[in-house]
């Protein structure tokens, strides 16, 4: 790879954003043209992060070459809160009866 990644920033990413999208970068910087790999790895950030929908190929594609990129990052989210929903009945109700937990 002679080309510099770092040019392929945007000003916007996250320093965690970034990191997954230059990880995807470095792990098949020998396998496409630059402006392919660059391409792929904006496809594949928009996966994780925007959960965008590509063509079936396109996310095929994708998906095999994520498979061992961004697993700490994967790890993250997974342990990140989950919000749950309850119905309003059930929580004006809690309120009213003053319940801690609510089922969901």
């Amino acid at each position: 790879m002679s080309w510099e990644l770092e040019k392929y920033r945007t000003k916007f990413e996250s320093e965690e954003h970034w990191n997954l999208k230059r990880e995807f970068m470095e792990a098949h910087k020998d396998r496409f043209s630059e402006e392919r790999l660059i391409c792929l790895a904006q496809v594949f950030v928009n996966m994780q992060l925007l959960r965008c929908k590509y063509p079936d190929d396109v996310m095929k594609q994708v998906s095999v070459l994520a498979k061992d990129v961004g697993v700490d990052y994967k790890s993250k989210q997974k342990q990140r809160l989950q919000r749950t929903f309850v119905r309003a009945s059930d929580a004006a109700n809690a309120k009213v009866t003053g319940a801690k937990k609510l089922r969901t």
